[in-house]
């Protein structure tokens, strides 16, 4: 039986993620793993990460998706993407080399996904000031994937403890994100989570939808966002058969969603959905995006500069990240599918 491949990206090679990246694949990849995992980047950025880790591996540089070299145990493959070529970045610095790296990565790793030579991507973090200093204008991952995988409207789904987490709002101000709530944005956000929750395994979700103000408003007492907005999109997803419950109050519905009422919950804003995620399981929780014609699982981290090149980064959700990447792939297809169908 085939083995599904996924792509590790390396991400801005100034930060923690050469360090994870190597510590996952040598952990729990390897030919025992449960899919093939290649890193994308330069190969001096793994041998440097092994340096300061005191690892012993062989680093070997392929680049050709279609005639991989059998794997060996103690063998890191990298997927030479020619940046840096024989001279590594520092550790803990914002350096447009090192930009442009990450960027490579991410064009190399994608452009295999969509090529269908790889099942899946596993980002590990960039750095947005060295990417715009390489010259890139997106604002991070999820921009740049959209970009180059002609997706109009991507979104994040963080996965904690088996549970999904959806954003009807992300990189937005409180204030900002609360203006762009609306009866018609909550049906289109409540609409791509149930698809992503099938998408991803489960064949009749149940979705909460949290509620933005105090108690949920108290029938309008503390803002009317509820009354206004939620519970009518509520209202018309029920009518269309999905079973979606809510608004809900936000301070209960996590504890909820992690006690099996629901299959998934969708926050309003950023830090409503992020903050039980990583309270619950900080180095469990990844990301995912959704809306892409590929599968792309992620940290959900930064490039933790400040303890870059110390040998004392966890990789734990680098590894949840892997691990998601290989129960996510066998569907990669339905994900492809899916795309195509809501072009």
């Amino acid at each position: 039986m085939t083995r599904n491949v996924l792509a590790l990206t390396l991400g801005d090679p100034a930060g923690i993620g050469p360090e994870i990246t190597v510590q996952t694949i040598l952990q729990v990849a390897g030919p025992n793993g449960p899919a093939r995992a290649v890193a994308v980047g330069d190969p001096v950025s793994v041998k440097a990460a092994l340096g300061v880790l005191g690892l012993d591996a062989t680093v070997r540089a392929v680049d050709s998706w279609d005639d991989l070299p059998a794997e060996q145990e103690g063998v890191i493959d990298v997927f030479d993407t020619g940046v840096l070529g024989d001279e590594p970045v520092g550790w803990g610095v914002v350096d447009a080399r090192a930009g442009q790296a990450a960027v490579r990565s991410i064009e190399v790793a994608t452009a295999a996904a969509l090529a269908g030579t790889v099942d899946g991507i596993v980002t590990a973090p960039i750095n947005k000031e060295a990417i715009w200093a390489a010259g890139s204008t997106h604002l991070g991952h999820t921009e740049m994937l959209a970009e180059l995988t002609g997706s109009k409207r991507s979104n994040t789904m963080f996965v904690a403890r088996g549970k999904k987490i959806f954003f009807a709002t992300r990189h937005l101000s409180l204030q900002q994100a609360l203006t762009k709530i609306n009866t018609e944005m909550q049906v289109t956000a409540i609409d791509e989570a149930l698809r992503a929750l099938r998408m991803y395994g489960t064949d009749e979700p149940c979705l909460g939808v949290a509620a933005i103000n105090p108690h949920g408003g108290e029938n309008g007492k503390f803002g009317t966002e509820e009354i206004d907005s939620l519970a009518p999109a509520v209202a018309i997803m029920r009518e269309r058969g999905h079973n979606v419950v809510g608004p809900v109050p936000a301070d209960s519905i996590f504890h909820q969603l992690f006690t099996g009422r629901y299959d998934g919950v969708l926050s309003q804003y950023h830090d409503q959905g992020h903050i039980p995620a990583k309270t619950i399981d900080f180095n469990g929780t990844i990301s995912v995006t959704v809306g892409l014609p590929i599968l792309r699982t992620s940290v959900d981290h930064g490039t933790a500069f400040d303890i870059a090149g110390q040998a004392i980064a966890d990789p734990g959700t680098m590894v949840s990240a892997y691990l998601a990447g290989a129960e996510f792939a066998p569907y990669a297809d339905r994900i492809r599918a899916d795309f195509e169908a809501h072009a």
